[in-house]
């Protein structure tokens, strides 16, 4: 690249860099049309064909502009035929072979500057960036619309000037805008991270979306079964230290069905889930019993439960039967989906044989499907390098 010549006008030493990067090892291996161009004459390109580029063409509608440019130019890549009508790259700087080691070679001697303000030109940041090192060609990115993402490629002569360059003082700002310069291993290193975390964060994010949605479901599913069961709910308690879940079944035997016992032995309270009206199957069985209904010749107190402390105590008993569910079924299915209550003996427990038993609506857990959600599809800010090929052979673009 043609920098600093003195006896250069600002003009020429602007159409020497142009033409020496079209030219150049960055942009002529993936130039179809140049390289298309070079095989019509061997190597050689008309200089009317040349202003044809729309950035020279900006510069210089001139031929003898750019032969001027190019005799004056000290980096020897272009040569000029005798008639002063064409130019080609010199054969004495042949391309270098795109393997492996030219890669690597060319990654260590790239650097990435960010921090430009969107609206900037080529034409300012090379201006910004003269006397700052041997740069071979800049880079400009650019989104999928074509517009400057305020960052930069820079590609430099060898190892050591990126290494220089990344010491210098005068690169960490631009026009007041504070610059993040790193080396190009640095770069991907960091967007490495970055792209970890961001799939941890949205993996995290998605997990806790679904978690959300179950939640809401289990409440809404949970509001219509509390809407569904009222007046069902009989609450009692006494001395109960003898008493077992099949001596209320018994006792309302032929009285009322009792789908769910909330009772654990030994307490001395507990709660009785009716299929149907509690109260009217309640006032059956104290009729039967000669007016007082007792439990084992024990006294107890009955509550029909109303309101606020009717859903409450409906809620815990759902959650009750949804584990038993969910315990039963992690079991192959044993104890044949009645659940057994709580505190009750295997196989018999809260369940009423060969009677209905409350089943309500099955919730979905976290257990039943534990799918990882597809990655999110996004636009990333940074891409990981040029790209494989340019609609446009102008420099930077």
């Amino acid at each position: 690249m043609a920098e600093n010549q003195s006896e250069m006008t600002p003009v020429e030493m602007k159409v020497a860099r142009q033409i020496e990067y079209y030219f150049g090892d960055h942009n002529l291996p993936r130039d179809k049309f140049l390289k298309e161009q070079l095989q019509l004459d061997d190597g050689w390109v008309t200089l009317e064909t040349m202003l044809k580029f729309n950035r020279l063409k900006s510069l210089t509608t001139e031929s003898s502009v750019i032969v001027s440019a190019l005799q004056k130019s000290k980096t020897g890549l272009m040569e000029i035929s005798e008639d002063k009508t064409k130019v080609r790259r010199s054969p004495d700087k042949p391309l270098p072979e795109v393997n492996d080691e030219y890669k690597d070679a060319l990654k260590h001697k790239s650097v990435y500057i960010k921090g430009f303000p969107l609206e900037t030109t080529l034409d300012e940041i090379q201006e910004w960036l003269s006397g700052k090192g041997n740069i071979e060609n800049i880079q400009m990115r650019r989104n999928l619309q074509r517009q400057f993402k305020g960052s930069v490629f820079l590609y430099f002569d060898t190892e050591e000037s990126s290494k220089q360059f990344l010491e210098r003082e005068d690169i960490k700002s631009y026009k007041d805008n504070e610059m993040l310069v790193l080396a190009r291993e640095a770069y991907h290193a960091k967007k490495a991270e970055e792209r970890k975390n961001y799939k941890a964060e949205t993996k995290a994010k998605a997990k806790q979306e679904k978690e959300q949605q179950q939640k809401n479901a289990e409440e809404k599913e949970m509001g219509a079964l509390l809407d569904e069961q009222t007046g069902c709910l009989l609450r009692f308690s006494g001395e109960l230290e003898d008493v077992s879940r099949e001596d209320f079944h018994a006792l309302f035997t032929g009285h009322g069905k009792i789908k769910w016992v909330d009772f654990t032995r030994g307490a001395k309270e507990g709660t009785l889930l009716f299929d149907g009206n509690a109260k009217e199957a309640f006032d059956k069985a104290k009729e039967a019993n000669g007016g007082e209904l007792k439990i084992k010749e024990s006294s107890v107190e009955w509550q029909v439960l109303e309101g606020d402390e009717e859903k409450e105590e409906m809620k815990k008993i759902i959650e009750a039967q949804q584990g038993s569910y969910n315990r039963n079924k992690g079991r192959g299915g044993r104890g044949r989906g009645g659940g057994r209550g709580r505190g009750g003996r295997r196989g018999r427990g809260g369940r009423d044989q060969g009677r209905t038993h409350f089943k309500g609506k099955k919730t979905k857990f976290d257990s039943d499907d534990e799918d990882e959600p597809a990655a999110t599809k996004r636009e990333l800010e940074d891409a990981d390098g040029p790209a494989a090929k340019v609609a446009k052979t102008e420099n930077g673009s």
